[in-house]
């Protein structure tokens, strides 16, 4: 499986992105996928996910502003961010893993496939 990342740019707070994170191999319409990012000097940190079932969950500092979703036609997963702040800046990246689980995302650690990162930066 391989994974890649896209849509990532510089824009001014409050502003919207959506990066996308297309997928290449087998069957991935029940697989988890997560999106991560790393900010400058800091460690990587989960972001959002959609579990096998289609589940989703968020880190709480960008609930009611990014949302997760699979366009399983498409092999591909979005993430959409509205009123991104900057504090948001980081290099995002995808991820995902065969179903091991129905309706909770894996672990940081277990997710088996990785992809590069797309750079988010948000600066007026």
């Amino acid at each position: 499986v391989q994974l890649q990342a896209s849509g990532g740019g510089l824009v001014q707070p409050g502003d919207s992105l959506t990066l996308s994170c297309t997928a290449s191999g087998s069957n991935l319409d029940y697989y988890a996928f997560g999106w991560f990012r790393q900010a400058p000097g800091k460690e990587r940190e989960g972001v959002a996910c959609i579990s096998s079932d289609g589940s989703t969950y968020y880190k709480d500092s960008v609930k009611g502003r990014f949302i997760i979703s699979k366009d399983n036609a498409k092999n591909t997963v979005y993430l959409r961010m509205i009123g991104l702040k900057p504090e948001d800046t980081a290099v995002y990246s995808c991820a995902t893993d065969p179903p091991r689980y129905a309706s909770s995302c894996p672990k940081e650690t277990e997710y088996t496939y990785w992809g590069q990162g797309t750079l988010v930066t948000v600066s007026s």
